[in-house]
């Protein structure tokens, strides 16, 4: 292993910055879901998933997939939505294998009320700060992690045997 490449102060000073507003953020936006509509920003997440898909319905692993949550993580989710009765679990004959989150009517009724608050605090939060050039290099600065950490991730799995045969 060669010799670690510290952080210099801009780089250190980008990181921790980027790490206090990534969470603050999120707490911002949980705290107002939370206070205004019962959900959680996850949960709220969860039901705009569903919301996107078609039929308003997703396999469990899919959404687990693109919530960037385990298996254990999407079950614990889940159980708080399905005992709120805002989702429901289901198989279908044509994926008997599969589970599936199906958001319920009353789920749909939830993201709609709610949908125009979290829109208008992500507005004042976070979007309504910056130009839309400005928006646009945010957008392709985290793409670009989100890439890194993508082929990060399939590195791994190639390299794993555990993960190599799934």
């Amino acid at each position: 292993m060669g010799a670690t490449r510290w952080l210099d102060d801009a780089e250190m000073r980008s990181w921790v910055s980027l790490i206090r507003a990534t969470r603050r953020l999120m707490s911002t936006l949980d705290a107002e879901l939370q206070a205004g509509h019962g959900i959680s920003l996850g949960d709220y997440e969860l039901l705009a998933r569903l919301s996107e898909s078609d039929g308003e319905r997703l396999r469990m692993s899919d959404l687990a997939q693109r919530l960037s949550l385990s298996p254990s993580g999407l079950t614990r989710r889940m159980d708080g939505l399905v005992k709120a009765g805002l989702v429901e679990r289901q198989r279908f004959p044509e994926d008997h294998r599969s589970a599936y989150a199906v958001m319920t009517a009353a789920g749909r009724t939830c993201l709609e009320r709610a949908a125009p608050d979290h829109v208008a605090s992500v507005r004042r939060c976070y979007v309504d700060r910056f130009s839309h050039d400005e928006l646009a290099s945010l957008a392709a600065a985290f793409d670009t992690i989100c890439a890194a950490c993508d082929e990060e991730e399939l590195g791994a799995d190639q390299s794993s045997p555990v993960r190599a045969e799934r």
